[in-house]
């Protein structure tokens, strides 16, 4: 299926990531093009997910792969199939959290198998550009794999392109913000405190939005 992938992210996602997006990279040469490696971007959009993969070249899309919530896009149907053949998704089983289950074993395998991993730290989609409060499972994989970047990523505007709740996208100018990588510390509040300035650092270099 890796043929299939990139024919609809290149010829199909990116065209149309250019069209509702305009899609301005600031910093496109610190994206990591091999792993295993961590992209950790804000969420405020289904939008944000195939924006990422549509910024990757196309010979480095193969390692590319997204966390995703699988009761929400694995629980069947058209979606689940989009997400595992297209998006090929990292299963986090939200669901099982209070089981005690590794929910992130999956995301290791991935990262031992040389991927380059993208993360949500929010957990989910926020309702405006406020970042929301990061969960910690970022630390716990950079620390399992210390010598693995963890690059930040502000995405602006992707909230507005599809706001969480709606169903049809609006063009709107959307700028991707690479920021310098980050590795494990050593220490989890303080590599998480790093993170989220970073982040915020990031969202403050942001430009206006405006119509594409």
């Amino acid at each position: 299926m890796r043929w299939l992938r990139r024919i609809v992210i290149v010829l199909v996602a990116r065209p149309l990531a250019r069209v509702f997006t305009g899609a301005d990279i600031v910093g496109r040469e610190r994206l990591p093009l091999k792993g295993p490696a961590i992209v950790v971007a804000n969420h405020a959009s289904h939008v944000d997910t195939l924006l990422l993969l549509t910024i990757y070249p196309s010979k480095a899309l193969d390692r590319v792969r997204p966390a995703a919530a699988a009761d929400y896009f694995l629980k069947g149907g058209p979606l689940a199939w989009f997400s595992r053949n297209i998006l090929n998704v990292v299963p986090v089983a939200r669901d099982k959290v209070a089981s005690g289950e590794d929910i992130l074993a999956p995301a290791r395998e991935a990262l031992a198998a040389g991927d380059i991993l993208l993360i949500f730290p929010e957990g989910t989609r926020g309702d405006g550009e406020a970042m929301a409060r990061l969960k910690n499972g970022v630390a716990r994989l950079a620390a399992a794999f210390p010598q693995a970047p963890i690059v930040p990523i502000w995405l602006q505007g992707a909230g507005r392109v599809l706001p969480k709740g709606a169903h049809l996208p609006v063009p709107m100018n959307c700028t991707v913000l690479v920021g310098e990588p980050l590795h494990w510390g050593g220490e989890r509040a303080a590599f998480m405190e790093d993170l989220r300035v970073r982040l915020e650092a990031l969202h403050a270099l942001a430009p206006p939005q405006r119509w594409t």
